[in-house]
C-alpha cells in the first residue's frame, strides 16, 4: 500500500504528467484518495490494539471484530487504488478504451479472490470445507 501510495503521490511531479487527459487525471486522484483511505483504514487495527491491549476478554471480542470490519473495507479501497493505477498505465500505453477494460477486469479478479472466494467457501457451521 505504502509503494502504491509513493508511485502516486510522485507521479504529478513527472514529465508528461500534464499531457494526460482529464479522464485521467480524474481517475488518478481517485487512486489517490482510494489509496489514502485504505491505507487509514489498514493501519487503524494496529494502533486500535495497541491502545486497548489490556482489556478484558470481551472488548478484546470486540476489538477483533471491529479489525477484521476495517481491513475488509481497507482492501476495498486498496483494490480500487490499484485499479485506478492499472486504468493510469493502461490509458498512456494503449488508449482509454483498454484502460477501462484492464481497470474492471483488476476489479474482478481481486474481487473474486479477497471477496467472492472467501464468502463461497464459508459453512454454515463455522467449519472450512473439505476439497
Amino acid at each position: 500500500m505504502q509503494v502504491l501510495f509513493a508511485f502516486l503521490l510522485v507521479l504529478p511531479f513527472q514529465q508528461g504528467f500534464g499531457n494526460i487527459s482529464d479522464v485521467a487525471r480524474w481517475v488518478y486522484f481517485g487512486g489517490l484518495i482510494a489509496s489514502a483511505v485504505a491505507i487509514a483504514f489498514m493501519i487503524t487495527p494496529a494502533s486500535y490494539h495497541r491502545l486497548n491491549l489490556r482489556r478484558g476478554v470481551e472488548e478484546k471480542e470486540e476489538m477483533l471484530l471491529t479489525s477484521s470490519r476495517l481491513t475488509v473495507i481497507g482492501a476495498a479501497f486498496l483494490a480500487i487504488g490499484i485499479a485506478c493505477c492499472m486504468f493510469l498505465i493502461t490509458d498512456v500505453l494503449f488508449g482509454v478504451a483498454m484502460a477501462a477494460v484492464t481497470a474492471v477486469a483488476t476489479l474482478v479478479v481481486i474481487g473474486s479472490l479477497w471477496y467472492a472466494l472467501p464468502i463461497a467457501r464459508r459453512r454454515s457451521d463455522g467449519e472450512p470445507k473439505d476439497d
